[in-house]
């Protein structure tokens, strides 16, 4: 998880011995970027871009009689495309569909070693997670791949699966992040808005507060990354980054991005700027010193006029992490002070 510089803890609930003992890598997924698995241009054409992570949808983005020709275009885009740098996820269809097992076998079976997760959508509660572990690791071992290595995204999308989101978040190690789904769920609760992402009219504050902050709840009790929904008026650039800046603020780790004029704009909000990754490395460093031998063993010091102990070195590590997956580079360096 890129906010969180410290190895991942295995979450509690049920879980595949497989799975189990997995350690959980840690990914950014600052811009995570939707591909129509349908689209052979579309699979190309995400390649070249600079999102952190890239989801090659079989589900709302394929028309049904597209579905089966669909699993096989993204396994040969799996396999044959150039996606340096950048996190792999195919997000197949919900458990209420007949299509889910068929798509995760083909999928699985044809591109596992160059699949880092699967996202499931419409999760509504912990066992729809645990029966994605399972079928994972049985085509893992029956293939000979390395059981437990595959993640799992679990997308919130209604009133059901936010009620149970915090089994959900324990369901299994292999998870990775909770995503908000923003239009199904405002449709779930009869939400009065027919633009995703945007305050309903007639609410006076945050309609979204409370759903983002379950989520994001959920998420870090497990070690888990969240991700917000996407934002549908494409061409509003600015809207875009308002909507991901209240996202980011509360502490999410990206966005879903629905077209390259977002890639760019997400991977901004949810970095750090470079006064503050400059400031959180000098506490970090300060903090290193302050505590050693040389420095008086002490427990807490003076950065400038800024007083930092252990909570400051724990705020530091967050946006310090973040900064250092997004690649930035310091621009300052913490000079011992004179004694």
């Amino acid at each position: 998880m890129t906010a969180h510089p410290s190895p991942a803890t295995t979450p509690g609930g049920s879980r595949s011995a497989a799975a189990s003992s997995h350690a959980k890598p840690l990914r950014p997924r600052r811009s995570c970027l939707a591909v129509p698995g349908s689209n052979p241009r579309f699979l190309e054409k995400a390649q070249g871009l600079p999102a952190d992570q890239v989801f090659l949808d079989l589900e709302d983005a394929c028309a049904p009689l597209a579905k089966e020709g669909a699993r096989h275009s993204i396994v040969d885009a799996l396999n044959n495309g150039d996606w340096t740098g950048k996190t792999r996820v195919v997000r197949v269809n919900d458990w209420t569909t007949h299509w889910t097992y068929r798509d995760v076998i083909t999928v699985v079976e044809g591109a596992g070693p160059n699949l880092d997760c699967i996202m499931l959508p419409k999760v509504q509660d912990a066992q729809q997670v645990v029966a994605l572990d399972l079928l994972l690791t049985q085509i893992e071992k029956t293939m000979g791949f390395e059981a437990g290595r595959i993640g799992i995204e679990a997308q919130i999308e209604n009133a059901r699966g936010l009620v149970n989101v915090d089994e959900i978040a324990a369901a299994s190690p292999r998870l990775e992040t909770i995503i908000f789904g923003p239009a199904d769920f405002m449709a779930s609760i009869n939400m009065k808005s027919l633009v995703v992402g945007e305050q309903p009219p007639g609410y006076p504050a945050d309609a979204y507060h409370y759903i983002l902050m379950r989520i994001l709840m959920a998420a870090r009790a497990n070690d888990l990354q969240a991700i917000d929904g996407p934002y549908l008026q494409i061409k509003n650039v600015d809207g875009y980054k308002e909507v991901a800046g209240r996202a980011a603020a509360l502490g999410f780790d990206g966005k879903w991005v629905l077209h390259p004029g977002q890639v760019d704009a997400a991977n901004e909000v949810f970095s750090p700027s470079q006064e503050d990754y400059d400031h959180a490395e000098l506490i970090l460093d300060a903090y290193d010193w302050c505590t050693s031998e040389a420095g008086g063993k002490k427990g807490s010091a003076m950065l400038g006029d800024e007083m930092i102990d252990e909570a400051s070195r724990k705020m530091a590590l967050v946006i310090a992490g973040k900064g250092r997956a997004a690649g930035m580079t310091r621009t300052s360096k913490f000079e011992i002070p004179e004694a």
